[in-house]
């Protein structure tokens, strides 16, 4: 069974967030402040398991982090546990492909509250989306201060797209005007489906998880990655960016900014320095 009480402990909740959608937006954003989004294990060579068990170990009781398939494993089953009627999606991520149509490697959850769906998604590394209610034109703005909306067309289904400064994403947006980050349909997305992106993401030679060390957290104000070597923070107001050149240092941050304690060994796994 899932151990709500250990989860809510884990992003910090001290109580049982309202079934509401208000609740529901807490509940994100609660989510992301406490667990980082990481892709590590693909690079260590462990695999990405997304079953319940496996997930719940890792993130809760190990106190890592995870990539959207994982995240939003644990974010549906705390949603389950707190009675709220969702569903996974999947979407294609257009962040820094061109015009090629990418493939389905993106979940997250569409939450029907009271009548209306809400789109939920704690498990996005490149920036960080509040939740929005699945209205065509739908616009909300994220504690960071950017800006997003989500559209319908005919080309892609619906888009979820983003206007705000680069320094509050993974460094692949922040361009003038809106752009878009994924696009997804309401298509029913089976255990088998997510099975499937979840082996692409990991294992695939072009994936970005395999290409990539990726780390990211969400702050109270702001947003703060480690993309390989490449640290950016915006907190504040503030921006702050560098290289890291150091395994010490890299593993410092790791562990004070992001949460993520790796011993000298994994990190040299890493094949930074």
């Amino acid at each position: 069974m899932f151990d709500l009480d250990a989860y809510l402990a884990r992003i910090d909740m001290p109580a049982r967030p309202t079934p509401d959608a208000a609740g529901l937006a807490r509940l994100q954003h609660a989510h992301r402040l406490a667990i980082p989004f990481e892709n590590l294990n693909v690079i260590l060579g462990r695999g990405i398991a997304i079953d319940s068990e496996s997930v719940f170990a890792k993130l809760v009781t190990a106190r890592r982090g995870g990539y959207c398939f994982e995240q939003n494993r644990l974010f549906g089953d705390a949603l389950t546990a707190l009675g709220f009627d969702h569903r996974p999606l999947l979407a294609r991520v257009w962040l820094g492909v061109g015009d090629t149509v990418p493939p389905l490697t993106h979940t997250f959850s569409l939450v029907s509250v009271a009548g209306q769906d809400w789109v939920a998604d704690p498990g996005f590394g490149g920036s960080y989306a509040p939740v929005m209610p699945l209205v065509d034109g739908a616009e909300a703005e994220a504690p960071d201060g950017a800006r997003f909306r989500l559209r319908h067309g005919a080309a892609h289904g619906w888009t979820l797209e983003r206007h705000g400064p680069a320094a509050t994403t993974d460094g692949r947006g922040g361009h003038d005007g809106w752009q878009v980050q994924y696009s997804f349909t309401l298509a029913t997305a089976h255990d088998s489906d997510l099975a499937m992106g979840n082996f692409w993401s990991a294992t695939a030679p072009a994936s970005r998880f395999r290409l990539h060390r990726i780390v990211s957290i969400i702050l109270p104000h702001g947003f703060a990655t480690l993309t390989d070597t490449a640290y950016r923070r915006h907190a504040a107001g503030k921006d702050s960016a560098g290289t890291i050149t150091d395994p010490r240092v890299y593993r410092m941050r790791l562990g004070l900014m992001f949460g993520i304690a790796l011993d000298e060994q994994e990190v040299a796994a890493l094949g930074l320095f």
